[in-house]
């Protein structure tokens, strides 16, 4: 059984992470989106939120395989073997993503040579999109038409004071 892990802080979630998703449930039998607690970073959301914002964007999109939320604080290494997951989902934006990425692929392999990562470009639309830019539009009132889901859109908005 093909069991895939595609963690992140989702921080919050963005098109760019819900097409990845969708993209991903092709390549498996399962998959578990992991959320972390984001202990490196000062997360908007709490983590009960930034995974109910996941599950209510996932009513939403076309799954090939069984998809479930599953927070997570310590080792990605760690929540990979306890899932019993042989396939490790990254995305790439652009080659400052790529560096990055090729750290903790290297990091994961020292901690657990069984990891097997595959990495997704997004669709272009959504290559510029981070939750970084995301939320710096929602508290400075910009636009975030095609940049979130509208669950999204709306929390973010309740959470700058409804601007």
């Amino acid at each position: 059984m093909r069991i895939a892990l595609y963690p992140g802080t989702f921080d919050p979630i963005t098109l760019g992470h819900q097409e990845i998703i969708e993209r991903g449930s092709f390549l498996c039998d399962r998959l578990y989106i992991g959320v972390a607690v984001g202990h490196h970073k000062k997360t908007l959301f709490s983590l009960s939120e930034r995974c109910e914002l996941v599950n209510g964007v996932l009513a939403d999109l076309t799954l090939h395989c069984p998809v479930e939320v599953v927070p997570y604080c310590g080792l990605l290494a760690t929540l990979y073997q306890k899932l019993h997951a042989n396939i490790l989902i990254r995305g790439l934006r652009s080659a400052g993503d790529f560096e990055y990425e090729r750290q903790l692929f290297y990091a994961n392999q020292h901690l657990n040579a069984q990891i097997e990562t595959v990495f997704l470009l997004p669709a272009p639309q959504y290559s510029f999109i981070s939750s970084t830019l995301v939320r710096e539009l929602a508290q400075l009132n910009g636009a975030l038409d095609g940049l979130v889901h509208d669950i999204v859109k709306k929390k973010l908005r309740l959470n700058s004071g409804g601007q």
